[in-house]
């Protein structure tokens, strides 16, 4: 039986690669995939993570290649992520595991949102998969299991975090919410930040604790990406490893699926 698997974005800004990345591996690999956002309108891709000319101030690197930015727009401007549904009508019990994705735009929509924690909870609860990437991440800082004096899921767990010497900080950071496909509709925010609104590495480092292994591995790039795996979570740095998330989402799942066969 094809895994299904719930893909979980922002509707304030996915960076563009760290949706598009699980989302064609996990549909190479024959799964069936539904896609759910928190208003149930498409998710739509930052500007600046469309734009292949694009040069991260901070690591002075441009992140987005031509051919990214290509399949992208191919998905945005189609209809595989035309229809999401909302995170409140999604039932974990109809999946096999739930896969967040990243974006500035998760840092406010989905950190601590009630109707995603939920379904994450639900799949922690029945041991499932749950994938995190960069900023949504947070979603799991925050979620906390009362039956663990609240800590939160990922205590003692290895994650991936955005390293702090990567965030948009300093005294002339006005950060913008700019989005590629806006329509009358489906608007994103126009909110402004200091930079991020907060370092996640820091919340990371609380949040598993001292038996816990928090990966801010400043060093990443696209040929050595940092992806960890401690069930039931696979986490991914940034958008440098992104492919290598998706990929190893669809290693797990495809070994448990081979483990149950012979069982």
């Amino acid at each position: 039986m094809s895994k299904k698997v719930l893909i979980c974005a922002t509707n304030y800004g996915t960076w563009g690669e760290e949706l598009q990345a699980p989302w064609d591996a996990l549909k190479k690999a024959g799964f069936k995939l539904t896609l759910a956002t928190p208003l149930g309108k498409k998710p739509l891709p930052l500007a600046v993570s469309m734009n292949p000319d694009f040069v991260d101030p901070i690591i002075n690197f441009k992140t987005n290649p031509p051919n990214v930015c290509k399949r992208i727009k191919e998905l945005t401007d189609g209809n595989e992520w035309a229809n999401p549904i909302k995170f409140k009508d999604a039932k974990m019990e109809d999946y096999d595991a739930i896969v967040l994705t990243g974006g500035l735009g998760a840092m406010i929509d989905m950190a601590n949102n009630y109707n995603l924690h939920k379904l994450i909870m639900e799949a922690y609860r029945t041991d499932k998969l749950i994938g995190s990437l960069c900023y949504a991440v947070a979603a799991l800082v925050f979620l906390r299991d009362p039956k663990n004096d609240f800590k939160s899921v990922i205590y003692g767990k290895t994650i991936t975090a955005h390293p702090r010497s990567w965030d948009f900080y300093g005294p002339d950071f006005d950060f913008t919410y700019d989005l590629y496909g806006t329509t009358p509709d489906n608007k994103g925010t126009d909110v402004h930040t200091p930079g991020f609104l907060y370092p996640l590495e820091n919340l990371v480092r609380d949040a598993v604790g001292p038996k816990g292994k928090c990966i801010a591995n400043e060093k990443a790039n696209r040929e050595h990406p940092e992806v960890a795996f401690d069930w039931p979570f696979v986490t991914g740095t940034s958008v440098e490893s992104s492919i290598a998330y998706g990929n190893k989402i669809v290693e797990v799942l495809n070994a448990r699926t081979e483990k149950a066969a012979k069982a």
